[in-house]
């Protein structure tokens, strides 16, 4: 049977998730919802399109879950804004597992967080709360990969890694074993990460290297 789900948002990354839950889960996406100052149309994917602040005379907590489908904007910052404002309203949410991706048994995935087609999640694993993983990467066992965080296409992230919290991983980055990023920071497309990262950084290059007087806070998504 399906449950009803709606999605916190409406841009691309909307529209996407929409796809995919129709189409690859056991949600049925029954409207979008956007905040009142960002309301331009009634209607999306034929679907209405809510203000968030009256969301509840729509769908109250218990009768329909959430999704805030953001994308890294503010680096992270919206996304996890509208999750936290959402479960402090009492909302369950949703997250997706592509049927096209491998996880391990007993890797673990959050809430609201998306995982899209052709990830390899392996064991003991920990994807937290509110995290996006684009197609293609590869998390390697004992990885945790912190709240709020979006890695991009085809990050190779080694074993015993950590990705820290509201992290940007770009694509290609590639992560050697047990490093340990910190939080706030974007790594670079095609960035090699090989010793430990100071938060609120921006890191580029092989072998990575923190951009001077640039903070991660700088980056425009």
């Amino acid at each position: 049977m399906s449950r009803p789900l709606v999605l916190v948002g409406a841009g691309e990354m909307a529209r996407i998730a929409c796809e995919y839950f129709e189409h690859d889960s056991d949600y049925d996406v029954v409207a979008f919802s956007v905040e009142r100052a960002y309301l331009r149309e009634t209607e999306l994917e034929g679907r209405p399109v809510l203000a968030y602040e009256d969301l509840a005379a729509h769908y109250a907590p218990g009768e329909a879950e959430l999704f805030v489908a953001i994308p890294a904007t503010g680096l992270n910052r919206l996304r996890t804004r509208l999750y936290l404002d959402g479960k402090g309203k009492g909302y369950r949410f949703a997250s997706y597992v592509s049927s096209h991706a491998f996880v391990w048994r007993n890797a673990e995935i959050g809430e609201n967080s998306f995982i899209f087609e052709n990830n390899v999640i392996q064991p003991f694993v920990r994807v937290g709360n509110n995290c996006i993983l684009w197609s293609g990467n590869h998390v390697g066992h004992r990885t945790v990969v912190r709240d709020h965080v979006f890695v991009a296409s085809h990050a190779v992230i080694s074993g015993f890694c950590e990705i820290g919290e509201s992290s940007f991983v770009g694509v290609n980055a590639t992560f050697n074993d047990g490093v340990k990023v910190a939080a706030d920071n974007v790594i670079g497309s095609g960035a090699l990460v090989v010793r430990d990262t100071e938060p609120g950084k921006v890191y580029v290059g092989s072998p990575a290297r923190a951009l001077p007087d640039k903070s991660s806070l700088d980056v425009r998504f």
